[in-house]
């Protein structure tokens, strides 16, 4: 069955469901999740707004969803309409469902010396599955810029270590994705499965665990319909099988304007789904990332747990100086100072590189005084962190942006209204956004933050 044969049987499904046929968008979304785009490379092939072609995508999955009988979305798309097939069209022999792979990366023949076209002989061959990898949803790595330690930390942990749940964490834009890609790239063959959600996936964690179930279920029977036998629960296939899963932009579990890992009360039940992966023994590894973590997760520093917290930092001065180079700038005099100014933000540093070569702008003018620049950009990007934080870390920013030098816990009492109980809670919460910096006793707004939290007073 060929591309447009599946989307005629989709077609077939919306108007049966709707009275309608697919239009373009639609049409584009499953055309390009067929062939394994993400929608941000499907979004940028008809000149459409990512979040409205989501939004139609969401649409699309739940349409689907009711005339398949079972849960459907981006990621498992494919292999929904595979056992559709499997059950509904005569002569299965001849249909070749190998297009609705849901291994991310399998969707192309290996190269094999002195082969040749599968003919009407071959192609009826069925290739044996020895891989079960759903990353259709990783984006890829691009420029990857060093990160050794990191790596080689969470490397130990994960495949010495054994742990069971990790949380890597950090500012927008410091990495945390780049260096889970290359992570994943280099670990996934030490795990029966390796899968990547997005968690604007999933809008309930029924759909989560449900997905992940199917591809647990298909993979041990590929032949089973999901009707046939109620599913295990999902911890049964993380103690039976050796998995890698990883969860990105868990952020969106938890509140806006709360105090850092308040989840929303959809959200609920992924607090018990984290504790049982953290208590249950099972010989599996979830890899949590986003601007924020759960609180009971940072609550964990014990090594003997099976839970460990990276927080990112930024890039050394020697990767600092490689990201100016990649944004055009040459060597320039004092790029160390630039760089801690910027303290090492890979996007940060592109966005005040890219000023800077646009406009002409010699960086030895910008460390004068201690310049610090804020490209709209750059702005736009500290917004969507700062519009998360609650009233009281506003408050508790203002007062450090007004001071140039780390302040203690006395002094900030001094000069503000806050009693010392919500003091101490907006700071943990502000440090679990890596917004402020702890010098021992001592806090402060990197340079960056403390010029931005001016702009806005």
């Amino acid at each position: 069955m060929n591309l447009k044969e599946v989307l005629q049987m989709a077609d077939e499904m919306v108007f049966a469901k709707t009275g309608e046929h697919l239009d373009n968008l639609q049409e584009a979304i499953l055309r390009g999740t067929i062939q394994g785009e993400k929608y941000t490379k499907i979004a940028e092939e008809i000149h459409c707004n990512e979040s409205y072609v989501r939004q139609v995508g969401s649409q699309l999955w739940q349409i689907l969803s009711e005339e398949l009988g079972e849960d459907v979305n981006k990621t498992n798309f494919r292999s929904a309409m595979g056992r559709f097939i499997f059950e509904n069209v005569s002569n299965f022999e001849n249909v070749a469902i190998s297009s609705f792979n849901t291994c991310g990366e399998a969707r192309h023949p290996p190269n094999i010396p002195n082969s040749h076209p599968p003919n009407q002989e071959t192609s009826n061959t069925k290739q044996p599955q020895t891989s079960h990898q759903d990353l259709s949803e990783m984006p890829e790595l691009g420029n990857f810029f060093d990160r050794t330690s990191e790596l080689q930390t969470l490397t130990t942990w994960i495949l010495q270590q054994n742990c069971r749940l990790i949380t890597l964490t950090g500012g927008l834009g410091i990495g945390k994705t780049s260096l889970a890609v290359q992570l994943v790239q280099q670990i996934k063959d030490e795990f029966e499965y390796a899968i990547w959600c997005t968690l604007d996936e999933f809008p309930t964690i029924d759909k989560f665990q449900s997905n992940l179930r199917q591809l647990f279920s298909q993979s041990e029977n590929p032949d089973s319909s999901p009707t046939n036998q109620k599913p295990l629960p999902l911890i049964k296939y993380l103690q039976n099988h050796r998995c890698l899963v990883v969860l990105d932009d868990i952020h969106n579990l938890f509140c806006g304007g709360e105090l850092a890992g308040k989840y929303k009360p959809d959200y609920e039940e992924y607090r018990s789904l984290f504790k049982q992966i953290e208590k249950l023994s099972h010989q599996s590894c979830f890899l949590l990332i986003g601007w924020e973590q759960p609180r009971e997760v940072t609550q964990f520093k014990n090594q003997n747990t099976p839970i460990r917290t990276l927080q990112l930092k930024g890039l050394d001065i020697e990767a600092g100086r490689e990201i100016l180079r990649y944004c055009g700038l040459e060597e320039i005099d004092n790029s160390e100072a630039l760089i801690h100014l910027y303290q090492g933000n890979p996007l940060w540093l592109k966005s005040v590189a890219n000023l800077i070569q646009e406009l002409g702008i010699a960086a030895t003018e910008l460390l004068l005084d201690d310049t610090i620049l804020l490209p709209e950009d750059l702005k736009d990007v500290l917004q969507q962190q700062f519009d998360r934080t609650s009233e009281l870390e506003k408050q508790v920013m203002s007062l450090l942006a007004t001071e140039n030098q780390p302040v203690n816990l006395a002094k900030l009492l001094e000069k503000g209204q806050i009693s010392s109980s919500d003091l101490l809670n907006a700071l943990q919460s502000l440090s679990r956004r890596c917004w402020i910096e702890k010098e021992g006793s001592l806090y402060t707004l990197p340079p960056v933050l403390r010029q931005y939290i001016k702009t806005r007073q």
